[in-house]
C-alpha cells in the first residue's frame, strides 16, 4: 500500500463530503470519508476485497476497530454519495480537449451458470468479448475518460445493448469544442450530427478498411490517444472489475464506483 494514496484519497473525499454538508451520526466512531476511503482502498490494492482492505488499514493504525457486517451496512448507505463524489471529481479533474470513449465487458458470472444467476436475467445480459473471443454474462462498463485516464462519465448496460445507445448521454458532460475518440464501434453519421449540434462536441471513431478512412489528422489523433483508453482497461481489470464478487446488484455497483474512483486518485495523484 502506499501512504501518500491513502491520505491524499482521505482528504479529498471529506473535502467533498464537508461541501455537501454532509454529517455522520453523533455516535459513529469513524465517518464517512474513512468508511469511503476503505473501498477505495480495497479497489486499487485489493482487488475491491472490502475485509481484506479494512482489517489491514486497522492492523496498520489507519481506523480503529469496525466489524466488517458494520462496515458493510455504512458503506450500502453511501452509495449514492459515492456516485456523486465519482461524478464531481471527473468534472473538477478532467483537462484539456481530447477525450476516449470505450465500453468494457464487467461479467457478472460465467455464461454456463447464467441460468442459475439471481443478479440479472435474460438474453439481454449476455454479451460478446471480441478480445478475449468468449461469450460472458452480466454488464458492460461504458466510460469516457480524458487524456490522462480520468473518468468524466460513465454508465452501466446489459451486456448485449449496442455501444451507440446512452453516447450522447454520455458526451453531454463534456465541454464544448472537446474531440473524442472512439473505436469502430462508434461509426454513426447521425451520432456524429447529434453530438455537434447538442454540444458542440465531435466524435471521431476510426473508420473500417472498407470505409473513405480517417483524414491524416483525424488518423494521428486517433493514433495518440486511442491507446490511453487501453492502459485504463488494464488498470481497471487489474482492480479485479471483471472478477467482482457481490451478492447483490447494489453491492456490485458500488464496487464499480469505488473502482472509478480509485482510477481517479491513481491517475491523478
Amino acid at each position: 500500500m502506499n501512504a501518500t494514496y491513502i491520505v491524499t484519497s482521505y482528504v479529498v473525499i471529506d473535502d467533498l463530503l464537508s461541501i455537501m454538508n454532509h454529517t455522520d451520526a453523533s455516535r459513529a466512531t469513524i465517518s464517512s470519508a474513512e468508511i469511503l476511503t476503505v473501498a477505495v482502498v480495497a479497489a486499487k490494492f485489493f482487488q475491491n476485497h472490502h475485509e481484506r482492505a479494512l482489517c489491514l488499514l486497522q492492523q496498520t493504525g489507519y481506523l480503529p476497530k469496525l466489524s466488517v457486517s458494520r462496515f458493510n451496512r455504512r458503506l450500502h448507505a453511501l452509495q449514492d454519495v459515492l456516485l456523486i463524489i465519482v461524478s464531481v471529481l471527473g468534472e473538477m479533474m478532467a483537462t484539456g480537449q481530447v477525450f476516449v470513449i470505450d465500453t468494457m465487458p464487467v461479467p457478472v458470472c460465467k455464461r454456463v451458470r447464467a441460468e442459475r444467476c439471481r443478479k440479472v436475467q435474460g438474453d439481454d445480459f449476455l454479451g460478446y468479448c471480441a478480445s478475449k473471443r468468449e461469450y460472458y454474462f452480466g454488464w458492460q462498463l461504458h466510460l469516457v475518460c480524458d487524456a490522462a485516464g480520468v473518468p468524466v462519465s460513465f454508465e452501466l448496460l446489459p451486456a448485449r445493448w449496442d455501444e451507440l445507445t446512452l453516447v450522447q448521454a454520455l458526451l453531454s458532460p463534456l465541454p464544448e469544442g472537446s474531440v473524442v475518440v472512439a473505436d469502430k464501434g462508434y461509426i454513426s453519421d447521425k451520432d456524429q450530427q447529434l453530438s455537434y449540434i447538442n454540444g458542440r462536441v465531435r466524435l471521431v471513431p476510426k473508420q473500417r478498411r472498407n470505409m473513405t478512412g480517417n483524414t491524416i489528422d483525424d488518423a494521428a489523433l486517433i493514433r495518440a490517444h486511442r491507446p490511453r483508453i487501453e492502459t485504463v482497461n488494464s488498470q481497471l481489470e487489474k482492480m479485479g472489475l471483471q472478477r467482482l464478487h457481490a451478492r447483490t446488484n447494489p453491492g456490485f455497483a458500488l464496487k464499480v464506483l469505488a473502482s472509478l474512483l480509485a482510477l481517479t486518485f491513481t491517475n491523478v495523484i
